[in-house]
């Protein structure tokens, strides 16, 4: 299996989890986002707490060669997750911290 398709199947492995795991408050679902073609990843949460509740809670990409978070809103990280997996600090971008930031992180910059 080539790096790229076992990236692919690493982050599916570490979303599922994340999607099975019910908030506790509010009539809110969660479901996984896939676009194996374009390469996109989400864990979308969907529904009513007083107030709409809707938007990602993990989103990343595969660009070139790399893993892009563009967003993670759980506590544990989901870097943290990819990381134990194997997947390398030089493959993971950060991208939700700015680019200036990124060459402190420890991680790829892109």
């Amino acid at each position: 299996m080539d790096k790229i398709e076992q990236y692919r199947q690493l982050i599916k492995q570490v979303l599922i989890p994340h999607s099975q795991i019910k908030p506790a408050y509010g009539d809110i679902e969660m479901y996984t986002v896939f676009d194996g073609e374009g390469d996109h990843y989400q864990v979308v949460r969907s529904g009513w707490n007083q107030y709409r509740v809707y938007g990602s809670l993990i989103h990343i990409d595969l660009k070139g060669d790399k893993i892009w978070i563009q967003y993670d809103g759980t506590e544990i990280g989901v870097a943290n997750e990819l990381l134990e997996l194997g997947i390398p600090k030089e493959d993971i971008v950060l991208a939700y911290h700015s680019p200036f930031m990124r060459q402190y992180d420890g991680f790829a910059v892109g």
